[in-house]
């Protein structure tokens, strides 16, 4: 629950900040001329754009805030043989998958892993770890390597933002109308919100948002299968599927930051409902698929 949880303060910060911009600007109108009753519209609206507002800003600044968690260094210039493969390797995998360069980064830990991120693809950021490049065989990296490419060639970072915003603009709708029924009905206030609107929205807020999650983190693993299917493409099934075996046997080493999960090849296991919320399928559900593929 601790990725939910960073999850959902790190949205809330953003939708704070637009909710006060919005309310200083008179904007968050979303009562009657009278006061009395909700005006559904308004308060859609209003919900679509704070919604959509907070998962658009974190979409744009989703390479600095990944550089930042990391600490991932961009390669301007190759300093080392294993820099210029690196290089050459996207290089080479994106012009197979009809996308533009991505900017190439490592970044400092112990951790296989990688991740790629980036508001468009044309603008988008792959990185791996100095554990990747040190536990893996050049094959396995070039797997790992496409795994992320794939994401960016197949948009999944702007499509999980346009997901985060409905399911945003839908908790923010939703929880307002609650905490308006809350006002009206058990604290009787007939005119405008008294502070039981906004307490009861907000904890609305919070348990309408970690249901919401799961939603959010179902297309997250539908969208491993993917990558997993285009790194198989551009690096070869024996050469992924080799790569998820490596990856299987540093499940209990430390992995990247909880904010940061949904974008690295590999996370975390959770088991029962904990399951719900996971990022990533288990790797043996990924090998299985992609070896169901090959029959």
């Amino acid at each position: 629950m601790k990725r939910v949880f960073l999850f959902l303060a790190t949205n809330l910060a953003i939708i704070v900040v637009l909710s006060i911009t919005l309310r200083l600007l008179g904007v968050e109108r979303i009562l009657d001329e009278q006061g009395v009753g909700l005006d559904l519209n308004a308060l859609l609206i209003f919900s679509a754009v704070i919604g959509f507002g907070g998962s658009l800003i974190s979409l744009m600044i989703s390479k600095w805030t990944a550089r930042r968690m990391t600490g991932a260094q961009v390669i301007e210039r190759p300093r080392d043989a294993t820099e210029q493969w690196l290089l050459e390797t996207v290089q080479r995998q994106a012009r197979q998958a009809g996308i533009p360069m991505p900017e190439v980064a490592v970044y400092d830990s112990p951790d296989i892993n990688a991740f790629a991120t980036g508001p468009s693809k044309r603008s988008s950021l792959v990185a791996v770890s100095t554990g990747l490049l040190r536990g893996m065989r050049r094959e396995e990296a070039e797997a790992v390597l496409a795994h992320e490419v794939s994401h960016v060639a197949n948009g999944d970072m702007v499509t999980l933002a346009l997901i985060q915003g409905v399911v945003n603009t839908f908790v923010i709708f939703l929880s307002r109308v609650i905490g308006h029924l809350v006002d009206r009905v058990v604290f009787k206030v007939e005119r405008g919100h008294g502070p039981a609107f906004w307490i009861t929205a907000i904890i609305a807020e919070i348990v309408l948002g970690i249901l919401a999650s799961a939603i959010v983190m179902w297309f997250s693993r539908r969208r491993e299968f993917r990558a997993d299917a285009g790194g198989a493409q551009l690096a070869g099934r024996g050469a992924m599927i080799a790569a998820l075996e490596r990856l299987r046997q540093s499940v209990d080493r430390p992995h990247l930051p909880d904010q940061m999960a949904a974008f690295g090849i590999s996370g975390q296991i959770g088991q029962g409902l904990k399951r719900l919320f996971m990022s990533h399928p288990p790797l043996e559900e990924r090998i299985a698929a992609l070896k169901a593929a090959q029959q």
